[in-house]
Protein backbone atom coordinates (compact mmCIF):
# COMPACT_ATOMS: atom_id res chain seq x y z
CA UNK A 1 0.00 0.00 0.00
CA UNK A 2 1.18 3.27 -0.80
CA UNK A 3 1.49 6.18 1.91
CA UNK A 4 -0.95 7.63 -0.42
CA UNK A 5 -3.51 5.37 -0.11
CA UNK A 6 -3.17 5.38 3.20
CA UNK A 7 -3.73 8.60 3.60
CA UNK A 8 -6.53 8.62 1.62
CA UNK A 9 -8.23 6.23 4.04
CA UNK A 10 -7.51 8.57 7.39
CA UNK A 11 -9.37 10.50 4.90
CA UNK A 12 -12.19 9.03 4.18
CA UNK A 13 -12.82 7.67 7.91
CA UNK A 14 -13.46 11.63 9.01
CA UNK A 15 -17.19 10.85 7.70
CA UNK A 16 -17.41 8.57 10.71
CA UNK A 17 -16.15 10.60 13.64
CA UNK A 18 -18.61 11.99 16.42
CA UNK A 19 -17.97 15.59 16.87
CA UNK A 20 -20.56 17.73 18.40
CA UNK A 21 -18.68 19.75 20.24
CA UNK A 22 -14.85 20.46 18.35
CA UNK A 23 -16.85 19.79 14.95
CA UNK A 24 -13.13 18.82 13.92
CA UNK A 25 -13.49 15.31 11.99
CA UNK A 26 -10.02 13.08 12.30
CA UNK A 27 -9.35 10.01 10.64
CA UNK A 28 -6.55 7.40 10.92
CA UNK A 29 -5.66 4.30 9.13
CA UNK A 30 -2.76 1.87 11.09
CA UNK A 31 -1.11 -0.79 8.78
CA UNK A 32 0.82 -3.50 9.28
CA UNK A 33 3.82 -5.51 7.63
CA UNK A 34 1.21 -7.89 6.26
CA UNK A 35 -1.20 -5.50 4.45
CA UNK A 36 -4.07 -5.10 7.34
CA UNK A 37 -4.84 -1.79 7.56
CA UNK A 38 -7.18 -0.98 10.98
CA UNK A 39 -9.37 2.16 10.57
CA UNK A 40 -10.49 4.85 13.41
CA UNK A 41 -11.94 8.15 13.90
CA UNK A 42 -12.37 10.64 16.79
CA UNK A 43 -15.57 10.35 19.13
CA UNK A 44 -16.27 13.15 21.48
CA UNK A 45 -18.11 12.95 24.84
CA UNK A 46 -19.84 15.47 26.84
CA UNK A 47 -17.70 14.35 30.00
CA UNK A 48 -14.64 15.52 27.75
CA UNK A 49 -11.83 13.15 28.93
CA UNK A 50 -13.98 10.36 27.78
CA UNK A 51 -12.98 11.28 23.97
CA UNK A 52 -10.84 9.63 22.27
CA UNK A 53 -8.62 9.96 19.04
CA UNK A 54 -8.99 8.38 16.07
CA UNK A 55 -6.04 6.86 15.77
CA UNK A 56 -6.55 5.47 19.55
CA UNK A 57 -9.65 3.91 18.02
CA UNK A 58 -7.40 2.43 15.24
CA UNK A 59 -4.51 1.11 17.42
CA UNK A 60 -7.25 -0.46 20.14
CA UNK A 61 -9.04 -1.87 17.12
CA UNK A 62 -5.78 -3.89 16.10
CA UNK A 63 -5.16 -4.54 19.86
CA UNK A 64 -8.93 -6.35 19.73
CA UNK A 65 -8.46 -7.71 17.22
CA UNK A 66 -4.76 -9.43 18.36
CA UNK A 67 -2.48 -7.63 16.71
CA UNK A 68 0.25 -6.09 18.88
CA UNK A 69 3.26 -6.00 16.80
CA UNK A 70 4.17 -5.85 12.81
CA UNK A 71 2.72 -2.28 12.56
CA UNK A 72 4.23 -0.29 10.00
CA UNK A 73 2.81 3.36 9.61
CA UNK A 74 -0.21 5.08 10.88
CA UNK A 75 -1.62 7.81 8.65
CA UNK A 76 -3.89 10.45 10.22
CA UNK A 77 -6.06 13.05 8.79
CA UNK A 78 -8.14 16.18 10.01
CA UNK A 79 -9.74 19.22 8.71
CA UNK A 80 -7.49 21.52 9.17
CA UNK A 81 -4.91 24.01 7.02
CA UNK A 82 -2.24 22.43 9.55
CA UNK A 83 -1.04 18.65 9.13
CA UNK A 84 -2.79 16.29 12.03
CA UNK A 85 -0.16 15.24 14.19
CA UNK A 86 -0.83 12.68 17.12
CA UNK A 87 -1.41 14.28 20.58
CA UNK A 88 0.74 13.22 23.45
CA UNK A 89 -1.40 10.76 24.89
CA UNK A 90 -1.81 8.75 21.45
CA UNK A 91 2.13 9.33 20.98
CA UNK A 92 2.38 7.47 23.84
CA UNK A 93 -0.18 4.76 23.69
CA UNK A 94 1.31 4.45 20.24
CA UNK A 95 5.21 4.09 21.76
CA UNK A 96 3.95 0.98 23.64
CA UNK A 97 3.78 -1.09 20.74
CA UNK A 98 5.62 0.42 17.96
CA UNK A 99 8.17 3.18 18.99
CA UNK A 100 9.50 3.58 15.14
CA UNK A 101 6.09 3.31 13.88
CA UNK A 102 5.91 6.19 10.72
CA UNK A 103 3.72 8.82 11.41
CA UNK A 104 1.89 10.46 7.92
CA UNK A 105 0.24 13.41 9.14
CA UNK A 106 -2.37 15.13 6.41
CA UNK A 107 -3.93 18.23 6.33
CA UNK A 108 -7.77 18.43 4.51
CA UNK A 109 -6.37 18.69 0.96
CA UNK A 110 -4.15 15.37 1.21
CA UNK A 111 -0.64 16.60 1.50
CA UNK A 112 1.13 14.79 4.67
CA UNK A 113 4.47 15.36 6.10
CA UNK A 114 6.15 12.01 7.63
CA UNK A 115 8.13 11.29 10.78
CA UNK A 116 9.15 8.65 13.12
CA UNK A 117 7.29 8.06 16.30
CA UNK A 118 10.36 8.14 18.48
CA UNK A 119 11.08 11.47 16.46
CA UNK A 120 7.89 12.88 17.99
CA UNK A 121 8.27 11.46 21.18
CA UNK A 122 12.26 11.33 22.00
CA UNK A 123 12.86 9.33 24.93
CA UNK A 124 9.74 7.74 24.85
CA UNK A 125 9.10 5.61 28.11
CA UNK A 126 7.52 2.04 26.96
CA UNK A 127 7.98 -1.65 28.34
CA UNK A 128 11.72 -1.80 26.94
CA UNK A 129 11.88 0.89 29.82
CA UNK A 130 10.75 -1.37 32.18
CA UNK A 131 13.35 -4.29 31.87
CA UNK A 132 16.08 -1.69 31.75
CA UNK A 133 18.76 -2.83 34.69
CA UNK A 134 17.03 -6.09 35.18
CA UNK A 135 17.41 -9.81 34.08
CA UNK A 136 15.21 -11.16 32.57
Amino acid sequence: MTDQELVAQAIAMQEFSYVPYSKFPVGAALLCADGTVFTGCNVENSAYGSTICAERTALLKAVSEGRRSGWTAIAIAGQGEDYCWPCGACRQMLYEFAPDLRVLAARRDGAFQTATLSQLLPHGFGPASLNMGRDT
